[in-house]
């Protein structure tokens, strides 16, 4: 058995933290020198922008190298409706509903490329994307518009081509939620989710995107703390051998990441120290903690880690795997390449010809009447976490919220604005108040509404092109802002 210090080491390589704000903590500062295996960026570390965010990155290689290491630096960056990087402003690329309705196969390579370059020029290695999720069920709150599709054969033809994209620029790709998070009525952040197919449906369906992508050359997967009782009735996904050994049985052989463990459906009923130490013994390697931890947090599961290996829970030889796994990664992935320039015009074009497309798959233009004078009015709700705060939409005019009462409304047509109508019957309620009401623009998956009837255009998810391809149907009727 090494001594406990080298032990200490070896569980700190293997986890991804994350803090607040836009520099780096002297006590970060200082497990990076010790060996943290690396740091997440969430929303409070971007807001500056990009150069802050390079400053930032810089700082954390800096720290790490001290330590004689390359850090892992990771990042949500999906495009459309998940960005941190352009949270501010909205995505300027499709993200993955529009680029799955799209279907053209080399849009999201290239936009793949194009998040890569940004992400490698941030400082970046390691891309929480793409979602490898079917949105089998039109009513999952958290996956929804970052599916591809509800077809397993679309979702794995566009998740290869966007891995290959992002990948070119030498950032690694980490494919998410194994087992397949999206036949599921609930969001892992809050709650257990339970998906609830057999084993012939998980490999006709939830397993071939993941297999694609394996066969694109993916870097990374992360788990999903979902349960799937053909496989473990006990344990979500993250802390489960079953689960997580058949990723191996597809071929995988890269660092098994997992999604944030102070998610509910990991740690809720067991603690963060405890889930990374049940999800190393099932097979993870990289734990990921979950946003604005305190370091503190990660000596507690450092020092928990030990402890199962002194007890003989945890073995050693699968912690020293797990940290081989990571340096692998980081070996092929180490931030360091120049990366290649790309022609962000021609992709804007194309990205806008991609979000026409995509809108004239699940939109109703036939009745559109004239909207010569129109105002905008966005019935708002709140996104989930995964999304986050960040912009949607049309500007609007008039902000409602679902269920409090109506203010004056002007006199004039009325575009409305919703995400996720089908799911959310207090914003069809309120739709259906508003007398005004002349076209609804559905910015979340197109499920079937059936509400208020009224002419429907549904882009597949925010983004700044979407926003263009909507624009451009409303001003043929006549708008005019």
């Amino acid at each position: 058995m090494p001594p406990s210090s080298a032990v200490e080491t070896l569980a700190l390589r293997v986890q991804v933290s994350a803090f607040a704000g836009a520099t780096l903590p002297a006590d970060y500062a200082e497990l990076l020198r010790e060996g943290l295996g690396g740091i997440c960026l969430f929303g409070t570390n971007t807001e500056a922008g990009a150069e802050s965010v390079r400053r930032l990155t810089a700082e954390i290689r800096s720290a790490a190298a001290l330590g004689g290491r390359v850090p892992v630096i990771t990042i949500d960056e999906e495009g459309g409706d998940v960005t941190r990087l352009e949270a501010l402003t909205g995505s300027s690329v499709l993200g993955a509903a529009a680029l799955g309705a799209a279907d053209d196969l080399a849009l999201t390579e290239e936009t793949g490329r194009a998040v890569g370059v940004r992400l490698a020029r941030a400082g970046i290695n390691l891309d929480l994307a793409p979602v490898a999720d079917v949105n089998s069920n039109p009513d999952n709150p958290v996956i929804a518009t970052r599916s591809f599709s509800h077809d397993a054969g679309v979702v794995a033809e566009h998740v290869a081509a966007w891995v290959r994209g992002l990948e070119s620029t030498r950032v690694a790709a980490c494919v998410k939620h194994f087992p397949g998070h999206g036949d599921t009525g609930q969001d892992s952040h809050v709650a257990l989710p339970v998906l609830d197919a057999d084993l012939a449906t998980l490999h006709e369906r939830e397993l071939v995107p993941f297999l694609a992508a394996v066969e694109a050359g993916a870097a990374s997967v992360m788990t999903s703390h979902i349960v799937v009782p053909a496989l473990d009735p006990d344990l979500p996904g993250t802390l489960s051998a079953p689960v997580l050994g058949l990723l191996r049985e597809l071929g995988f052989v890269g660092p098994i990441v997992t999604d944030a463990l102070d998610m509910a459906g990991a740690s809720a009923e067991r603690g963060i120290p405890a889930a990374a130490v049940l999800s190393l013994a099932a097979g993870a390697d990289l734990l990921v903690l979950g946003p604005d931890k305190p370091a503190s947090l990660v000596r507690e599961t450092a020092a928990a880690i030990v402890a199962a290996v002194d007890s003989g829970e945890l073995a050693l030889e699968r912690l020293q795997d797990a940290v081989a796994r990571v340096d692998r990664l980081l070996a092929d992935f180490p931030g360091t390449e120049q990366c290649p320039d790309i022609d962000d015009p021609k992709l804007e074009l194309r990205s806008i010809e991609g979000a026409r497309r995509a809108l004239a798959t699940a939109s109703d233009f036939t009745d559109i009447p004239d909207l010569t004078g129109a105002r905008v009015v966005t019935v708002d709700t709140e996104a989930n976490i995964a999304v986050g705060e960040v912009p949607w939409g049309l500007p609007p005019d008039i902000v409602l919220r679902p269920g409090e009462p109506l203010p004056e409304l002007p006199d004039a047509p009325l575009i409305v604005q919703v995400r996720d109508a089908h799911r959310r019957p207090d914003v069809g309620q309120t739709v259906a108040e508003l007398r005004g009401a002349a076209v609804l623009v559905e910015w979340g998956w197109p499920g079937t509404y059936d509400g208020r009837r009224l002419p429907r255009l549904c882009p597949q998810g925010f983004s700044r092109p979407g926003v263009a391809a909507v624009t451009e149907v409303l001003r043929r009727s006549g708008w005019d802002q």
